[in-house]
This record gives structure tokens, sequence and C-alpha cells, in this order.
């Protein structure tokens, strides 16, 4: 009894938070009553808990946290006036190759993409807070060395770099930044195909059903004629 209210616990956390919460952030909800085991084996359970709801409680760079599903999405959209920015070719290819190369120069982004790469398109990156300077390389003028950032992660809802789609050597720059476009996309066509299949077994079963109904017809009209022998 007990645990299921610690776990109403964190759940009510959860959803009540604003921002991800961290294993040691949620600790303080019991104090020394539990341990980070037990929060992390409640979460599991919160995970399956939700499993078929519109909501998913998913654990990302920063934490923890309840979003939408993909599959809730075109929906939640109508009831947005303002759309978010969306990023041009130019900036996604950046960021993509911030994303598989990091740390990176601007220097050595210019030559994987084979143009200039503008001060507007690294500007807008960090205004968006997707990449930050990380330090310097130890050669000529020094140049920036750029990376992702954790809130990069939590607009991928993915916990760390390792869960970016793998690339094969020899990837050319515009791959890579497809993968880095269309990551999201991909999540929404396999939530979408799930859909479909779940409609096609219930029409497939509609069919079944009318099917059998036909067939009960067609057995009482032939109880019903008059026998002419």
């Amino acid at each position: 009894m007990i645990e299921n209210h610690y776990k109403q616990v964190l759940e009510t956390a959860l959803l009540c938070s604003p921002e991800p919460l961290s294993i040691n952030e949620l600790s303080r909800l019991y104090g020394d009553e539990v341990t980070p085991e037990n929060i992390i084996t409640w979460l599991h359970e919160l995970q399956g808990d939700w499993s078929q709801k519109g909501m998913e409680l998913v654990h990302i760079a920063t934490g923890w946290r309840f979003q939408s599903r993909l599959s809730m999405r075109e929906y939640l959209d109508r009831m947005t006036v303002e759309k978010p920015p969306k990023y041009s070719r130019a900036v996604m290819e950046t960021l993509a190759i911030i994303a598989y190369r990091q740390p990176v120069t601007r220097g050595e982004i210019e030559e994987i993409r084979g143009v200039t790469v503008s001060s507007q398109i690294i500007r807008q990156l960090e205004d968006r807070h997707s990449i930050e300077v990380i330090g310097h390389k130890d050669s000529i003028g020094r140049p920036a060395l750029y990376a992702t950032t954790k809130q990069f992660l939590d607009d991928m809802s993915i916990p760390n770099l390792q869960s970016l789609p793998s690339l094969e050597d020899g990837v050319v720059v515009d791959q890579i930044a497809q993968q880095v476009i269309n990551f999201e996309q991909t999540l929404m066509d396999e939530s979408a195909m799930d859909n479909a299949m779940e409609e096609e077994e219930q029409n497939l079963s509609t069919e079944h059903e009318s099917s059998k109904n036909e067939e009960v017809q067609h057995s009482e009209l032939e109880e019903k004629k008059p026998n002419n022998d």
C-alpha cells in the first residue's frame, strides 16, 4: 500500500513539473525513506501504466518528463496558433554535422559542407540553445569548438548522443542532415503504422463478422424455401 502511495507521489510530481526531473530531484520527495533504485523501479512501472494513453513518460538528457505521444501531435497542433520556427536546410546541415562530428570548429563544418557557414546560422543555433562553445582548438587562431547541448537532446526526446540514428562511414553531409531532419518524422511514421495496423485488424474483424452474418442469413433463407419434392 505504501509503495502505491509513493508511486502516486512520483507520478503527481512529474505531471505537475514544468521541467524534466532528475533522480536526485525526485529523491527529495521522500527524504531518506526510499532509495534511487526504488524510484527507478516506479518510473518503469509508470511507463507501463501509461503505455496505452496519449501521454508517455520518457527519459531524456535532463531527467524524466511526461509528454504527449507523437501520434497526438497532428491534433494538438490545431490548438496552437503560432507555429514554432522551422530550420532552413543550411541550418539543419550545420546542426547535423555538429551533432555527429562534435566537437567541431566552424572551419571544419565549412570543409564538410563545402560552403561558408554564415554567422547568422551559428547565432540562430545558439539562440535556440541547440549548440554551445565548449572550448577552443589548439591551432592557429584558436577557433571555437562547437557541440550540442542538453537542450538539443531534450528537443529530440533522447537521453544521450548514442541514441541518435547510427551512421555508416562515408555518409555525405546531406544524408547526415536528413537523419536529424527525419528523426522525429520516423517516430511519427512508426506510430501511424501502428495505428494503421490496428485499424486494419479492426476492418478484418468487421469483414469476418459481416461474412459470418451473411452465411447465417443465407442458411435461414434456404430453410424457409418451400420443398417441392
